[in-house]
């Protein structure tokens, strides 16, 4: 067996960094790609466990063979919530992958996509076609290379759905900003009367649950209905949260048949992980998870964001 310590055959063995505490090794196909962009560190690295994979300061964001669960449960609670979702805001989703599973609903007119990294993006457009599947070149798609904050600062435009699929927020990294109360209050400002957002808020098993916990809290600031939910992302080695956000419409309401009539008539091709039975169970959250919801009391704001 191959030793992930041994220094002749390290280069052999991507290291995921979990946590400061907790990190896990990947045996190494190839490595695509490597280097620095204008705000972080990026790989593009070809693994036995996962296939292929993006890497960001050191950590999976995304693996070919299970992207599907981490991006179906983003995307589609969300969409399905909504009666008929036309015009879409992705703050971040460099592989594409979540512009790919927008796309699926049929009612979809506009998609506008914010992404701060344009390094990122091309490095995924070359190297990622599995996760994209051309989205960014659909005609409905209108692409942006700048802060997602600023952006929704700037805009006037108005969306049916919202969807926050950033990096979790790194100290030195480019989304502590992003995660803050004054920020859920733009998106908010920028969202229709019956529209609803959804945000990827990080472990909420085991690493970093104060994180998912104060995200949650914060939300419940600024919207009258947030309902935080889960599901297991084998490359992430935990339990992986995400919290849907909204005034009028309420996800965890959604009965098994609703979900399933929606997948069956809503969409334009299949999904692999996510129907109504899945659905359920995501918005279950265990006793212990609960407990600590309740007891998280810290708002993340401006001037006292939140780390990892």
């Amino acid at each position: 067996m191959n030793d992930p310590d041994n220094p002749d055959k390290r280069s052999r063995w991507l290291k995921d960094s979990v946590t400061p505490d907790l990190v896990q090794f990947h045996r190494e196909k190839k490595v695509l790609y490597t280097g620095d962009t204008k705000y972080q560190h990026a790989e593009i690295v070809d693994t036995y466990s996962f296939g292929l994979c993006l890497v960001l300061d050191g950590k999976i964001q995304s693996g070919e063979f299970d992207e599907f669960i981490y991006h179906e449960s983003l995307v589609h609670p969300a969409m399905f919530s909504h009666g008929n979702p036309e015009t879409i805001f992705i703050a971040g989703g460099g592989e594409g992958a979540t512009l790919r599973e927008v796309y699926r609903h049929k009612s979809v007119k506009k998609a506008v996509m914010v992404d701060i990294d344009q390094d990122v993006i091309e490095l995924c457009r070359r190297y990622l076609p599995t996760f994209h599947r051309n989205s960014f070149d659909d005609p409905r798609t209108e692409l942006h290379f700048t802060d997602a904050r600023k952006y929704i600062a700037d805009t006037k435009e108005k969306f049916d759905v919202i969807i926050i699929d950033i990096v979790d927020p790194l100290e030195a990294g480019p989304a502590v900003m992003l995660y803050t109360r004054e920020y859920y209050q733009m998106l908010k400002d920028r969202m229709n009367p019956e529209g609803i957002m959804v945000i990827q808020s990080g472990s909420c098993g085991w690493t970093n649950l104060h994180v998912f916990t104060c995200i949650v809290n914060t939300l419940k600031t600024v919207f009258s209905n947030v309902k935080p939910y889960q599901v297991y992302v084998p490359s992430f080695v935990d339990m992986w949260g995400f919290t849907c956000a909204s005034d009028m419409l309420d996800p965890s309401r959604l009965s098994k048949k609703a979900v399933t009539d929606a997948v069956s008539h809503r969409l334009n091709s299949k999904l692999k992980s996510y129907d109504g039975v899945s659905h359920k169970s995501m918005f279950t959250l265990s006793k212990p998870l609960r407990r600590k919801l309740a007891v998280t009391r810290k708002i993340i704001t401006d001037a006292d964001p939140v780390f990892i």
